[in-house]
């Protein structure tokens, strides 16, 4: 199912329930626009919160997709103060790292060509654990990091790989927020992904120069 959420959102969906706790970083005024005559209110930092906006209205299992407009307080050569975002939700019995892992592969060759591949890295994002960035094997240099005159490849800088988004299973602690709807972390789990739309549709066309750049949640 495709859902759409508010752009102005409360404070507890963008991170409360998202497992922020108070002193988070991204709670700070300097990442984030709040509304100065609500402070518990502001502008949508990544389409996170209707992860829990979703299942507090459908019992598992579920499946959704979430595209929108965010908000961060950055503005520079390679970063917008507006971006879009496209969010993942899937939980159910029996949903493991691999089922993350075989999605994400599946939809980045539907974008980017039947040879790419992916590599899950370590990582940390408060609402999974554990969490991985998500990296799709360079479709200029074809994973060798080296263009075809032998010169390093700019666009994966040499590494063969590119980052396109953040992942991880969905933490135990995000469920109790929603457990009267029957999200119990002993019976069900699932996984959770975000990306730029706008990065990833600068990578696929090729686009050059200062251009958005953010790819994660």
């Amino acid at each position: 199912a495709v859902a759409e959420g508010p752009e102005i959102e409360y404070d507890y969906y963008n991170f409360t329930a998202l497992n922020h706790p108070p002193g988070h970083p991204a709670r700070m005024l300097q990442d984030t626009f709040y509304l100065r005559s609500h402070p518990d209110v502001l502008l949508r930092t990544h389409t996170s919160p209707m992860q829990v906006r979703a299942m507090e209205t459908q019992q598992p299992p579920i499946f959704v997709i979430v595209p929108g407009k965010v908000y961060r307080r950055d503005s520079d050569a390679t970063h917008s103060p507006m971006f879009h975002q496209m969010e993942g939700l899937a939980i159910a019995e029996g949903i493991t790292l691999a089922d993350l892992k075989g999605t994400l592969l599946a939809m980045v060759r539907a974008i980017f060509g039947p040879e790419r591949e992916v590599r899950l890295r370590p990582h940390f994002f408060p609402f999974t654990e554990p969490s991985v960035e998500v990296d799709v094997s360079c479709f200029q240099c074809g994973g060798s990091g080296r263009l075809p005159d032998g010169s390093r490849d700019p666009l994966c800088k040499g590494t063969g790989w590119i980052e396109i988004l953040g992942s991880g299973m969905v933490d135990p602690n995000v469920y109790g927020f929603v457990s009267d709807m029957g999200y119990d972390p002993n019976r069900i789990q699932g996984f959770a992904f975000g990306m730029g739309i706008d990065r990833i549709a600068l990578l696929k066309h090729g686009v050059k120069g200062k251009s958005v750049i953010y790819s994660t949640t």
